[in-house]
């Protein structure tokens, strides 16, 4: 299979899981969960589905697993929605990029104040 196509795939996943979690999972451990990015292998068996979730690390913790309970739902909901004779294997990854540039923004801003008292 093409790169492209996969990279196709990967986007139409994206936007319709993040469909699927805002309107469709009712389950009430899941936080505000934001979908960041979507992995299709080459092959189109497989596909990682990077979320992003706010909140304290408990209930990133009980999200992220409601997520992963929830995976067979989201994967056959998926099914009625795109069209592709066999739906990737679904894992949730989260994305802790939002959390580790915060970190980054915080270190900056420490510096930048005992730099300014240093002077």
């Amino acid at each position: 299979m093409s790169e492209t196509r996969a990279n196709k795939l990967a986007e139409i996943i994206k936007e319709e899981v993040s469909d699927i979690l805002a309107t469709r999972l009712k389950d009430p451990r899941v936080g505000f969960t934001t979908v960041t990015k979507v992995e299709v292998t080459r092959d189109l068996s497989q596909g990682k589905i990077y979320v992003s979730v706010l909140g304290t690390s408990e209930e990133v913790s009980q999200t992220f697993s409601a997520l992963e309970k929830a995976t067979g739902f989201v994967r056959s909901e998926l099914a009625g929605r795109i069209r592709v004779r066999h739906v990737p294997e679904l894992q949730f990854v989260l994305d802790q990029a939002l959390e580790h540039s915060m970190h980054i923004n915080k270190l900056l801003q420490e510096l930048n104040r005992e730099n300014q008292n240093d002077e």
